[in-house]
């Protein structure tokens, strides 16, 4: 149930109930300040339905208030609507109207509206510094390979190792390994978690998970050192309810630890396991669960 409350003579959903569309220099922009009531939303949704169908561009941007306009998802709604109307120009203006300096939260919808605006512009060069810059302030995969196909043969080889290289110092450990999965690349990804083990979030299951299998096949230390951060993080933050997984990690390390050579920094299992015993000796619903 959405609550009301009286705000400057007007009844207004809460702000935990508010649903935030963008932003501005002044803050949030809320959908109920852009759209206001149910009503005035559906009748612009079918004045926009119609101005679709008779492929009125101008039409569908009038139906667009003033500050919704300054939401990123919006604005890159109707720059792909300019370019495609040959009106490119228009469209980086557009763009051009949601405040983004000093934000890492930028949607990479918006990001690639301007792409393809520069590059109907034939902006090339621009298209590129830009897609560059995209990927150096969030890692997004896309961005590379975008970047990479537009290059001659040997630069596109060179420029995905400068951003391999890049990836492998970028300041979110957690998130250089999403990337490396997302590529994908095993190597880099072993590599990343070997030198930066320290940095790696256990509490980030959904990644931690399927880095470890991805690694098990080849990188049997790295996927050692991914399964641990979880087992740490699980046991040193009392999670009974991951208890279950942390166990068949644990055992999981067990198998990996016969393919091991060198355990290099980190101890080898046996010493591991006693490490924990030593810690997290109390914790017996976790300890009954290994037989």
């Amino acid at each position: 149930m959405v609550v009301l409350q009286r705000e400057d003579g007007l009844y207004k959903p809460a702000k935990n109930d508010r649903r935030v569309i963008g932003w501005s220099s002044a803050g949030a922009i809320y959908d109920d300040e852009v759209y206001g009531n149910r009503k005035d939303l559906t009748v612009r949704i079918a004045l926009q339905e119609i101005a679709n169908a008779q492929g009125d561009v101008d039409a569908y941007i009038a139906q667009q208030p003033e500050k919704a306009r300054g939401a990123p998802m919006v604005a890159a709604d109707i720059a792909n609507r300019l370019v495609l109307a040959g009106r490119a120009e228009e469209a980086l203006a557009a763009l051009d109207e949601v405040e983004t300096k000093g934000r890492q939260d930028v949607p990479f919808e918006w990001q690639l509206a301007r792409v393809e605006a520069l590059e109907a512009l034939e902006r090339n060069d621009e298209a590129q510094a830009f897609r560059w810059a995209c990927f150096e302030q969030s890692l997004n995969d896309e961005h590379l390979r975008a970047y990479v196909r537009r290059l001659p043969d040997f630069d596109d080889i060179e420029a995905e190792e400068r951003g391999f290289a890049f990836a492998q110092t970028f300041p979110d450990a957690n998130r250089a390994l999403y990337f490396f999965l997302c590529w994908p690349s095993s190597g880099e990804a072993a590599k990343l978690v070997t030198t930066r083990s320290a940095e790696l979030d256990g509490d980030y299951y959904e990644l931690m998970t399927p880095a470890a299998e991805v690694l098990s096949t080849k990188y049997p230390l790295a996927a050692t050192i991914v399964l641990r951060s979880m087992i740490d993080f699980t046991l040193e933050s009392g999670r009974s309810s991951r208890y279950k997984h942390t166990a068949r990690h644990l055992a999981e390390c067990r198998s990996l630890a016969s393919q091991i050579d060198d355990f290099d920094t980190i101890r080898p299992h046996e010493a591991y396991v006693a490490d924990l015993k030593r810690e997290h000796g109390r914790k017996s619903g976790f300890w009954s669960l290994l037989g």
